[in-house]
């Protein structure tokens, strides 16, 4: 998967160590619209201080991650009610009183969640979600078109979203 835009990538604060975190499962199509977007960001060149990682479905594993940053920007296939390819971009403290936010995340263990767990232990980075509504989660390893389409304008929120934070 490439695309051809060209994107000129922020420089943040030095002092802070930004990740930018994809996730979702390859294996259910659209579902794993995170790593998607990682893997083709990867083909771009970011200070020493942002990193870029593939969470996959890792869960709870991705605490350590979570509770290690400054700054913390998630890419992830969300359930908002909207068409396929809709984008949502939101805070998590912004859906703390919804009802149904554990079911959000596609994945059974969501980012939301281990983004709370971290507060518990004291550490809560400042996090934005990117989160695309999917067309199909059903099995296979390539995004729908409609969801393919919107690779660029994902990348483009995320580089506005560390432009924010500089």
């Amino acid at each position: 998967m490439s695309t051809s835009c060209t994107y000129d990538v922020p420089v943040p604060d030095e002092k802070k160590k930004t990740v930018i975190l994809g996730v979702g499962n390859l294996l259910l199509s659209d579902e794993g619209v995170g790593v998607h977007v990682i893997n083709e960001m990867m083909h771009m060149h970011f200070p020493p201080d942002i990193e870029l990682i593939e969470g996959g479905v890792d869960g709870l594993r991705l605490m350590n991650v979570v509770v290690e940053v400054d700054r913390l920007i998630v890419i992830d296939a969300v359930k908002g009610g909207g068409s396929p390819g809709s984008i949502y971009k939101f805070r998590p403290e912004e859906f703390a009183t919804h009802a149904d936010t554990s079911k959000m995340s596609v994945h059974q263990v969501g980012i939301l969640e281990v983004i709370r767990l971290s507060g518990l232990v004291g550490k809560l980075p400042e996090t934005t979600i990117v989160g695309v509504e999917p067309k199909s989660v059903g099995m296979g390893m390539k995004l729908t078109p409609e969801i393919q389409s919107k690779v660029p304008r994902i990348i483009e929120l995320v580089l506005d979203e560390l432009k924010d934070s500089v």
